[in-house]
């Protein structure tokens, strides 16, 4: 796929984004909930190897295709990794019909006025330039909004849409995450704040230029709808953030243009003590449920 065929995927594609980009940090959660306990690695160079390994295994079974899943967000040390044939693997997903993103944020500060912003990426144009050398389309980064206030909102929406300018300026499609936490007490307004927020700073894009948001499910269905709608905006798709795979695909199945993108409600019944048939028989059961709620609307 080249770059406008990759486009017209994301936009246009029936299925989903599988996130495949858990970090340092949660590594060893999702190493554990995989099957694989901290007794089984030592240091981080044998983790990173572990959850190499689980995502492999993930990218390569028969079930892990274009027919569903239309795109795929990567963690970097996965995308500069290949399969045990040594195909990297953004060729990989490439081959398969999936479109690569690099998910490219450093992590997030303490909570100030109620969001975490992103900590500064000094390497931003380095791993865009190694992204575009691997045929990876687009980024992901991730800040979160904890309470319904305006000011940290605005903030927050206003620094992903800063770094995502950059991100345009190299060449790649950046996806903006400013995720509105699940535990909020105030998420409903928060959500209301973010949009009208999110709205605004589409005007800082040029006429030719476009970016994609990666959201929680909206407490009320279809509230993103005017940024799916938007000319500005590629895709709108959806963090599982929390809730289990039955929870979050009955919640976006209520959202119409709304596809997924999802981590741990994706993963969450792969095990490695599985075989390849019952590995890549679970998979394609998520992939399936995930799926139909992703094409629902």
């Amino acid at each position: 796929m080249n770059t406008a065929e990759m486009t017209a995927k994301i936009a246009d594609g029936q299925g989903f984004i599988s996130a495949l980009d858990q970090s340092g940090g949660s590594t060893p959660k999702a190493l554990k909930g995989y099957g694989v306990d901290e007794s089984e690695y030592s240091g981080e160079e044998e983790m990173f190897a572990k959850i190499h390994e689980m995502r492999c295994r993930i990218v390569t079974s028969p079930s892990f295709n274009g027919d569903k899943i239309v795109g795929a967000i990567l963690f970097e040390k996965t995308m500069n990794g290949s399969t045990d044939d040594g195909t990297p693997i953004p060729t990989q997903l490439i081959n398969r019909g999936v479109v690569p993103f690099l998910k490219v944020d450093a992590g997030m500060h303490d909570a100030e006025n109620g969001a975490q912003l992103m900590k500064d990426m000094p390497r931003l144009d380095e791993m865009c330039a190694r992204a575009k050398e691997l045929g990876v389309f687009g980024t992901k980064m991730r800040s979160v909004i904890h309470e319904a206030n305006e000011v940290g909102i605005a903030a927050n929406v206003r620094q992903q849409m800063d770094f995502g300018l950059r991100i345009l300026d190299n060449g790649l499609m950046p996806i903006l995450e400013p995720e509105a936490s699940l535990a909020s007490e105030s998420r409903a307004e928060a959500e209301k704040m973010l949009l009208a927020n999110a709205l605004e700073q589409l005007d800082r894009l040029g006429d030719d230029q476009q970016v994609m948001f990666k959201l929680t499910i909206p407490s009320e269905p279809n509230l993103y709808k005017p940024l799916v709608d938007h000319p500005k905006v590629l895709r709108v798709v959806a963090l599982s953030g929390g809730y289990s795979r039955e929870e979050a695909v009955r919640e976006l199945a209520k959202n119409t243009g709304m596809i997924a993108s999802f981590s741990r409600a994706l993963l969450e019944e792969l095990r490695a003590q599985m075989d390849d048939q019952q590995f890549d028989s679970s998979l394609a059961e998520a992939i399936d449920e995930i799926y139909t709620a992703s094409v629902a609307g």
